[in-house]
């Protein structure tokens, strides 16, 4: 599937936005501000970090969220624990879910991959609508994550 104009356009935003930083934490900050700023009806938009068998709150724009998500457990932990990128129509018909923010619907969230395979967070990003999220924007949204692996120096495992 080829990026829609929308993710085309955000992701050369993104381009621009990193061309003189590589900075992984100043990245993925400002990362999320853009996603915040671009993308229509989302309530959160941020990262979590793999420490050990857990998700640790990374930079993020929205309300105050969950600092720590067990791998396994909820959506982003589910992408971590599968390797896939999950898009959830209703998380309040995803087992397991974790309510962050009971204004939440819907959710996709991208695992983040090192050149050597290695998981080391992820992308999430939350809309107070169901069905908010398309298989465009999952594919969207992973091509936006190479943008930020490619232009960021990644910390070490």
């Amino acid at each position: 599937m080829s990026l829609n104009p929308f993710y085309s356009s955000l992701n050369s935003q993104l381009e621009g936005l990193l061309s003189t930083e590589s900075d992984w934490l100043a990245n993925t900050a400002n990362a999320s501000a853009l996603l915040f700023m671009e993308l229509e009806d989302i309530n959160w938009a941020g990262f979590y970090f793999l420490h050990g068998d857990e998700l640790r709150l990374g930079p993020f724009q929205g309300k105050p969220a969950c600092t720590r998500i067990p791998v396994g457990a909820g959506v982003c932990g589910t992408a971590v624990s599968t390797g896939e990128s999950q898009l959830v129509e209703d998380v309040h018909e995803f087992p397991g879910h974790i309510a962050c923010d009971a204004v939440s619907a819907s959710e996709v969230v991208v695992p983040l991959y090192n050149a050597s395979g290695e998981c080391l967070g992820v992308l999430d990003i939350d809309s107070p609508s169901v069905a908010r999220f398309t298989e465009e924007d999952k594919v969207g949204l992973q091509a936006f994550a190479q943008v930020l692996l490619k232009s960021s120096e990644l910390p070490q495992s």
